[in-house]
């Protein structure tokens, strides 16, 4: 399920009049990107914290997290983080966190008082337990293979499940990912907005590379209020639509 589909701004964004911040259509209401992919056995996995993760929990009844992936750490997809708390209670302990080493850098950096041993318990902090991303790695059953793509010159992580695949904050793929990406019924991809942008894809760089990769559908994501949901749907090609917050796919294993 699509937690979020927005910019790092949100939609509608503050102190904005433009039609789809007024829209009063469900579909460009959009919180920062994130999704839960729940497998066959009921484990329940978040990529990204973001600053609306409390919102995006009460709204999509969610209340099991077993693992979180990040893909990296700018703060729409890291600051929602504390929200953690709350699901290792219902967990009954520790989340494992996975994410590449800079990522967990930034973690261990910015959540010190989560690591720090001589942090008050009283008022609770995160449990977890961080495990560094160097290659394919097996979570249960479930073999997860983590895709480098570019964000403007950083390389962050995309992860393929199965035949999904999920590329946010992208603006390139690296020719040695590609052969990562073949075969898959669904992808989820970065598309900004029609303008170009130097750290994510446009919608026609996004169709472009949705029909290299060859999906059988391509959901887009990481939308700005450039985009509204009806206007820029009509003009999609066949197997490609914009996600919306709330959207749920059921994606054979």
């Amino acid at each position: 399920m699509f937690l979020g589909t927005g910019t790092s701004h949100g939609v509608p964004m503050i102190g904005c009049d433009c039609d789809v911040c007024r829209s009063e259509d469900p579909r460009d209401k959009r919180t920062r990107s994130s999704i839960v992919i729940v497998l066959d056995d009921g484990t329940s996995i978040l990529i990204d914290t973001t600053p609306d993760l409390r919102a995006q929990a009460l709204a999509h009844r969610l209340r099991r997290v077993d693992a979180v992936f990040y893909t990296h750490s700018h703060a729409d997809h890291l600051t929602g983080l504390d929200e953690l708390r709350r699901f290792n209670a219902l967990r009954g302990g520790p989340i494992p966190v996975y994410a590449d080493d800079p990522t967990l850098a930034d973690v261990r950096r910015l959540f010190s008082y989560a690591f720090d041993p001589l942090t008050p318990r009283g008022g609770g902090v995160p449990a977890l337990r961080l495990w560094t991303i160097g290659g394919p790695f097996c979570l249960g059953r479930q073999e997860v293979v983590p895709v480098p793509i570019f964000h403007g010159r950083r390389t962050i992580l995309g992860f393929r499940l199965g035949r999904l695949a999920y590329l946010t904050d992208c603006s390139a793929v690296p020719d040695s990912s590609f052969r990562l990406l073949e075969g898959l019924d669904v992808l989820v991809l970065d598309a900004l907005r029609r303008r170009p942008h130097p750290t994510h894809l446009t919608v026609d760089d996004a169709i472009a590379l949705s029909r290299r990769i060859g999906a059988s559908r391509t959901f887009f994501t990481h939308i700005a209020h450039d985009l509204g949901h009806v206007e820029t749907s009509a003009g999609l090609p066949d197997g490609v639509a914009l996600a919306y917050d709330g959207l749920a796919l059921d994606i054979a294993h």
